[in-house]
This record gives structure tokens, C-alpha cells and sequence, in this order.
């Protein structure tokens, strides 16, 4: 039997601390998690709960006021409290990030071809010939027609799916073994969301790059994750595959996310169901379970904060709940 290769990126008791008012807010609190190479893992969960400050700290572009702790291992060397200098021989080069607005990460000054190439001849130490090719075979790839006339456009002139394939060409750039996408879709309208979707996988399929998404989305990651994690209030509340994950979730959270989504088998409702209430203020966690004040099944045991536990192989859950897996879903209808 062939041993599990190691992952690339590892995080264990990953935690992201700021100080606000005078008082301490964890927003992203112990959490472990591996990446594999050739892998797409997916992050979702309601705003606030701590997917893009976890996606963040892998880089360490938190900002100042945050502190960051635990572990953050990539092919082994810790990232955590590691120099500007060597997170700067990493950020780009071998993980490289894609924001949710284009336009935050292009400058709107530049022509497209400047700020594709600019950071591969920088890198790679590619000419400029040679960097204009690789630019040009990228926005290929991403699926931009006429790459060599839309190199010589600026941002604006762009439409804003073109933008978002612009922006994953230009972390492709230097060949990056990771890729972090953080809600790539959310700015864009439906047709294009599926496009650009497209333009993941196929990168993905092309080029073996793992990718770790951050989205709230669970329809988008149900097209593109092998794995899924559930966050919940900084916490990791449910991490499986994908099928077992939307085929029988076993977290009231995840069950209640589910549940939100459109569904085309099934007659649409005047109004979509959610989750009652509002995430917990990060600074003021209730006591024990931080979902328990919305939960349906929440019971006396959620006064103790749950521990995540393994419920079969690959399938992790932090849930005082141990009825039937129908009864977590039944309990939101």
C-alpha cells in the first residue's frame, strides 16, 4: 500500500488574535488543517467566521495589529515568525494569492502586459520577451481571447470576469505550487461566476496547482473541492469530502448552509431559508458551543465548548450531537 505523501502547506493550532477596545478577538481560533498537492480544499462559512484571516496568516498579510500563533508549515519550513525576507522568497513565487476584486489587486495606471510580467521578471528573471510569452500563454489558459491586444489594455477597459481571469494569470505567473483563492466569484454575476469556475478547474487540470478556496458559497465549491471545512465563529466545526459533506452533513451549521442553497429538484420557495440569528460577536463568544444560541438540536452538553473528533476516515466533527445523520437535516425543516 503506497504511504500518504506529505502535505505541502500543514497548520496546526492556527490562531489569529487582535486586540480591539481593550479586549482580545480570536478570528481564527486552533485550527489544523493539510493541504496535498494536486488538491482543491475548500473554506466556507458565513462572513466573520475567519476564512480569509486563515487564508491571510499563510502569508502573513493579517497587518500589524494581528498576532499570529501556532504552526504554518510549507514543505516543512515553518512560516510562523519567519522574516520578511523569507516569506518574500514564498509570497508569489511558490503561494501566491487571488483577491475577491480584481481591481484591489490591479493598479488601474498600468497596462495589463506591465503588471502580468513585472513580478515573473522579477522572480523568474525572465526578459521581456520571454515574460510578454508567457503572459500572452497565460491569459490563454484563463481563456482570454486576443491575449496580445488585451495585454496592451488598462483594468477599466476590461470587463470584470476578464479582470478576475487577468488577476489568475498574474498568480500564475512564476508557476506557484499553492494557489489561494479568496472568493474569487463573489463580485461577479452568475454566468460569469460559472466561467470563471471553468477557468479554475481547467488550471487546475493543466498545471497541478493545489488550491485552497475561501468562499461562502458551498454551491461554487460543490464544482471544484475534494474536500470541504466548515468554519464556524474561528473554528473548524466539520472538515470531509465533498460527496459525504453535501450527501449527509453531520454539523447542524453545515446542515443549515445546505439547506440555503437553490435547489433544482425541488419546487423553489418564495424565500429561501436560513439560519436564524447572527454570528456571535468574535470578542464576546457565548459560553460552551459558539453555534448553540442557533442551533435546533443544541442541548445541556453545548455548554462545554466541543473538541473536534474523527466520526469515520477523513471525516472530522466538533458536534455534542450524536443522533442520526436525518436528524441533523430534519432539524431545520
Amino acid at each position: 500500500m503506497t504511504e500518504p505523501s506529505a502535505p505541502l502547506l500543514q497548520l496546526r493550532a492556527l490562531s489569529v488574535d487582535y486586540a480591539r477596545a481593550g479586549r482580545e478577538l480570536r478570528a481564527v481560533n486552533a485550527v489544523d488543517l493539510d493541504l496535498h498537492a494536486g488538491e482543491c480544499l475548500g473554506i466556507v462559512g458565513e462572513s466573520g467566521s475567519g476564512k480569509t484571516q486563515l487564508l491571510l496568516a499563510l502569508l502573513g498579510l493579517n497587518g500589524a495589529p494581528a498576532r499570529i500563533s501556532g504552526s504554518i508549515r510549507y514543505h516543512g519550513t515553518e512560516l510562523v515568525d519567519a522574516s520578511a525576507a523569507q516569506l518574500g522568497s514564498i509570497r508569489g513565487r511558490r503561494i501566491a494569492l487571488v483577491s475577491q476584486d480584481p481591481m484591489s489587486a490591479l493598479n488601474p495606471y498600468l497596462r495589463i502586459a506591465t503588471q502580468l510580467t513585472e513580478g515573473a521578471r522579477r522572480q523568474l528573471r525572465l526578459g521581456r520577451r520571454a515574460a510578454w510569452a508567457r503572459a500572452a500563454e497565460l491569459l490563454a489558459l484563463v481563456q482570454i481571447d486576443a491575449p496580445a491586444e488585451r495585454m496592451r489594455c488598462y483594468p477599466h477597459e476590461l470587463s470584470g470576469g476578464m479582470r478576475q481571469r487577468v488577476t489568475i494569470a498574474m498568480a500564475l505567473m512564476s508557476g506557484p505550487e499553492v494557489l489561494l483563492l479568496d472568493e474569487p466569484t463573489t463580485a461577479l454575476d452568475v454566468t460569469v461566476q460559472a466561467q470563471v469556475l471553468a477557468v479554475l478547474r481547467t488550471v487546475r487540470e493543466r498545471t497541478g496547482v493545489a488550491t485552497l478556496m475561501v468562499t461562502h458559497d458551498l454551491g461554487a465549491l460543490a464544482a471544484m473541492a475534494g474536500r470541504v471545512a466548515v468554519m464556524y465563529a474561528g473554528r473548524l466545526v466539520e472538515l470531509a469530502g465533498a460527496q459525504q459533506l453535501y450527501g449527509m452533513p453531520r454539523h447542524p451549521y453545515t446542515a443549515g448552509l445546505l439547506r440555503s442553497l437553490p435547489r433544482l429538484d425541488r419546487p423553489l420557495p418564495t424565500r429561501l431559508p436560513a439560519i436564524g440569528g447572527q454570528p456571535p460577536d468574535l470578542a464576546d463568544l457565548p459560553a460552551g458551543c459558539a453555534f448553540s444560541p442557533r442551533c435546533p438540536l443544541a442541548f445541556g452538553a453545548c455548554a462545554a465548548p466541543p473538541a473536534l473528533r474523527p466520526l469515520s476516515p477523513g471525516h472530522l466533527l466538533a458536534c455534542h450531537y450524536e443522533g442520526a445523520p436525518a436528524a441533523v437535516a430534519a432539524a431545520w425543516r
